[in-house]
């Protein structure tokens, strides 16, 4: 193999990789926006709630994961929010956190 085939057959690899990467943080995006639909009842469509519910836009990613931990571990009283987290994996908390700290607050 010349140098210049090993170049392109690198180039080539480094484009696959790169949309590997997208592919996986589009993929990562969707399931965020879904898991996350289940929270708007309460929460609103983008993390921005009415009431007396707590807005999640724009909260830190570190914050919303420790809460929701909170909520599933027992460690944070709650009348229903301790029982959904109970449903969710530490990765799916994880995106929908992140999910949540990318929008943008109402207030």
């Amino acid at each position: 193999m010349t140098t210049r085939s090993k170049a392109a057959l690198l180039a080539a690899l480094g484009m696959f990789t790169g949309w590997a990467h997208a592919q996986d943080a589009d993929a990562n995006a969707r399931a965020a926006r879904y898991l996350a639909a289940n929270c708007a009842n309460c929460h609103g469509t983008t993390g921005n709630a009415q009431g007396a519910m707590p807005s999640l836009a724009g909260q830190p990613k570190a914050f919303i994961v420790d809460q929701m931990k909170a909520f599933r571990d027992g460690k944070r009283p709650a009348t229903i929010m301790h029982q959904l987290a109970k449903g969710y994996s530490d990765q799916q908390v994880e995106l929908i956190a992140d999910h949540f700290s990318r929008q943008k607050p109402a207030r």
